[in-house]
């Protein structure tokens, strides 16, 4: 639930340090600074110029300038998926602020730690209409963990450190911080607080430990366990506690994709990823099992379809640290409230302690094994095209797997989740709920910021790569190697699928190219990115692909590959929504 902007009482001088006289703006900055925030996204305007004349003299802030503020705020995000931390941005009041609310909401229903701070008019003009006047606060609330409209400018260096604090604790999530201008000119000595009063408060639930032995009972009894685990796993650090809790109990272990990278998909135990999109042989194992441990999931509508048929012969145990998602979506049989790092490692040394033997089921995964050979993802190929999936595979065998990948949304991101494998966390950074489209490019930028040692690539579909095209510009002036392999099919190509299954092929809008000549290839991407000074190049036959693909690669500068795909594929296999996986939808004839 929000929570709006509240007085502060401010602490004694024990509690913290007084500051040197400052203005307001110069305290942002410099709580910022004492947080440990080191990347700030930022586009300025007029109610935020304060905050940016101040930014010009951090020693410490580096201070990236999008070319749009919903690319800085993806980039925020592609910076705190990546690396865990909270991702920091910042614009103007008015249209500043209303083009960051698509990443906020993608932070809510993503979970991810993001701070923005948006400049508001000076406190007398507030709810007068005046001139790029826009209620942020009102507007964000239903998509943030906590919001805040600065009235006092000594409440700053509290607010920031709550904020962060926030943003990163329980299930992350995003937090804004209106600030007038006025605020930000007026001048004081700030009171810099060493704690935010909130930490205790904020900190997890402990383990019901009768609950964890129930779960350990269950598991001896089961035949046909399942674990089905999501994003908590990552946002909560809990990798290695699930891969010794697996390995320890053989118990399968089916990701969201939220949750892809939680557990290593070369395991032998991995199911991949379950859902619309998902591997056949974790959607047919999830409906069969007869116990599902569901880890830091939330049983969003992707994944369960039908969500009453769902898993219906399993006794069912849900762990999460908000307490707002037991029994909201699916009613369980075993809800527990805690972090799911905390809880893996009290089952393990549960295990320990009971010397738990864990029965194998051996009938069980010799099941799961046939269904994988005769389920895997699978795609046919046509002579002298290049498919879209092929160039997913032939990435991963180049990469080995070690990239950071991001990707904009739809099709192009079924195909990456599906047919790169994903052994470590936060390497696979994507909007799942909100499935904002223009997210890949400018999330890649983040990623790569935060791990400039890394290969960062954004697989990214034409549409999608086309809604924050001008983040090329930020690429080459920054200085950021990114690469980016565009599947260029011409079309809205998730769309098209859709039109295809449920509107007998017919195209209502979703044609991209120049509607008086479909053979032209439009936009030019190539052309587009030599005007912003980055290499390109484009493709459309199969032996064209690896070569291109290493000279992207090898390339120690931004690159973009425009690689020409049919619009004719789909997205297999497919639950259609609200089904069940009875009516699953494996090969097109």
């Amino acid at each position: 639930m929000p929570i709006t902007s509240h007085s502060i009482q401010l602490p004694t001088a024990k509690e913290g340090t007084v500051g040197p006289e400052m203005s307001g703006a110069d305290c942002v900055i410099a709580a910022l600074e004492k947080e440990g925030v080191e990347i700030l996204f930022a586009y300025p305007g007029g109610a935020s110029m304060p905050m940016h004349q101040s930014l010009t003299r951090s020693k410490i802030l580096r201070t990236v300038l999008p070319r749009h503020e919903q690319g800085g705020v993806f980039m925020a995000e592609g910076y705190a998926r990546s690396t865990g931390k909270v991702g920091v941005c910042m614009s103007t009041s008015g249209p500043g602020a209303t083009n960051l609310i698509t990443g906020i909401a993608d932070a809510y229903m993503d979970s991810v730690p993001l701070v923005a701070i948006t400049g508001q008019v000076k406190k007398e003009m507030i709810g007068k209409g005046a001139f790029q006047e826009t209620d942020v606060f009102g507007i964000t609330l239903p998509i943030v963990k906590h919001s805040y409209l600065v009235i006092d400018p000594r409440e700053i260096p509290q607010i920031i450190k709550e904020a962060l604090l926030i943003a990163r604790s329980g299930r992350p999530g995003p937090v804004v911080i209106d600030i007038p201008k006025d605020v930000q000119q007026a001048v004081f000595k700030p009171f810099f607080p060493h704690s935010t009063g909130l930490e205790s408060k904020l900190a997890p639930p402990p383990i019901d430990i009768s609950a964890l032995e129930t779960i350990l009972d269950w598991i001896e009894k089961a035949k046909r366990p399942v674990m089905y685990v999501g994003g908590g796993i990552i946002s909560s650090g809990a990798y290695h506690e699930l891969l010794e809790f697996a390995q320890k109990t053989a118990i399968p272990v089916a990701t969201t994709l939220m949750g892809i990278g939680s557990f290593p998909e070369n395991h032998p135990l991995s199911l991949k990823w379950l859902g619309m999109h998902g591997s056949v042989y974790s959607n047919f194992a999830v409906d069969q099992s007869d116990l599902l441990l569901a880890f830091g999931v939330r049983f969003d509508d992707r994944v369960t379809g039908n969500v009453q048929a769902f898993a219906q012969k399993a006794r069912i145990v849900h762990i999460d640290i908000d307490n707002s998602e037991l029994n909201k979506n699916k009613r369980v049989d075993l809800p527990i409230l805690g972090d799911i790092k905390e809880a893996l490692r009290l089952l393990n040394q549960l295990i320990e302690e009971r010397k738990f033997q864990s029965p194998g089921y051996s009938l069980w995964q010799e099941e799961i094994q046939a269904w994988k050979i005769k389920y895997p993802f699978r795609y046919k190929k046509f002579e002298g095209v290049i498919m879209p999936q092929m160039v997913i595979e032939e990435l991963y065998k180049l990469t080995r797997g070690e990239a950071i990948i991001t990707t904009g949304v739809g099709q192009h991101q079924m195909w990456t989740a599906q047919f790169y494998n994903f052994h470590r966390p936060r390497t696979f950074l994507t909007s799942g709920g909100l499935g904002a489209m223009g997210f890949g490019y400018p999330a890649a930028l983040g990623a790569k910021i935060a791990h400039p040692e890394a290969t960062v690539i954004d697989v990214d579909g034409d549409g999608s790569f086309l809604m924050n095209i001008q983040e090329l510009a930020t690429a080459v002036t920054e200085k950021i190697p990114v690469k980016a392999v565009i599947l260029n099919n011409q079309h809205l190509g998730m769309v098209v699928q859709w039109e295809d299954r449920f509107y007998d092929s017919n195209r209502a809008h979703t044609f991209l190219g120049l509607p008086d000549n479909k053979n032209m290839i439009y936009p030019d991407f190539p052309q587009i990115c030599k005007g912003f000074g980055i290499k390109s190049e484009r493709i459309s036959k199969p032996h064209e692909l690896v070569p291109a693909l290493k000279r992207m690669l090898e390339s120690e500068e931004p690159y973009v590959l425009d690689v020409i795909v049919p619009y004719t594929e789909h997205v297999l296999p497919m639950i259609p929504a609200g089904m069940t996986v009875k009516d699953i939808i494996i090969d097109n004839d």
